[in-house]
């Protein structure tokens, strides 16, 4: 990991696809600061509605798992601190921060987060390739979890495609990726980017 630079890679589980209408159920993170894991962080969350059985079938988290779980603005300032000033990697990062920015809108904050996605990001790296789900990923390199559609084990799912693909392109050019998506195409000076938020 001494390569990355300062991110937290970031996971949820949620009740289902709409961060309007949905809750989310589980958070992980893995925060990396100069190169060394500082913060491992995980938690279920009890989403206050039902666990729809499909999803329940997925994820294998149950209701009656989230049962005694903390609400998500219990966890919410303990949260916050592992993602401040930090960049979040997420699989598909408009989902998680979608969900995240309605969480914490709820409670009257307002999450200002850069992110990171890693969908977009083996897209740049891998543009021949058809498919960039986290499960193409295991199978392209070979890689594996006991724990998939789970926090914590996606996380780490993350993490291991960034070594596989430093290992097959080298880090420079993984690094110029991240750099590319962190800093994107410049907006003109004349545009105000606070509709991009």
């Amino acid at each position: 990991m001494h390569w990355l630079p300062d991110l937290v890679f970031l996971d949820i589980e949620t009740t289902g696809g709409s961060h309007t209408r949905d809750r989310i159920t589980e958070v992980a993170l893995i925060k990396i600061e100069s190169g060394e894991v500082t913060a491992t962080w995980e938690t279920l969350i009890n989403p206050g509605v039902p666990i729809p059985k499909q999803i329940t079938g997925l994820t294998g988290i149950t209701d009656e798992m989230v049962k005694n779980a903390p609400r998500f603005e219990d966890i919410a300032g303990d949260l916050y601190s592992h993602l401040e000033g930090l960049v979040m990697v997420a699989h598909n990062s408009r989902f998680d921060h979608g969900f995240l920015k309605t969480e914490y809108k709820r409670m009257g904050g307002t999450l200002r987060q850069r992110t990171l996605c890693t969908v977009k990001l083996s897209r740049q790296l891998y543009p021949h390739v058809q498919s960039h789900s986290l499960d193409a990923i295991m199978n392209r390199f070979g890689l594996a979890t006991d724990a998939r559609h789970r926090g914590m084990g996606d996380v780490q799912l993350m993490l291991d495609f960034l070594e596989a693909a430093k290992r097959e392109l080298g880090s420079v050019k993984v690094l110029e990726a991240i750099n590319h998506q962190l800093n994107g195409p410049a907006l003109p000076s004349s545009i105000d980017d606070s509709f991009l938020r």
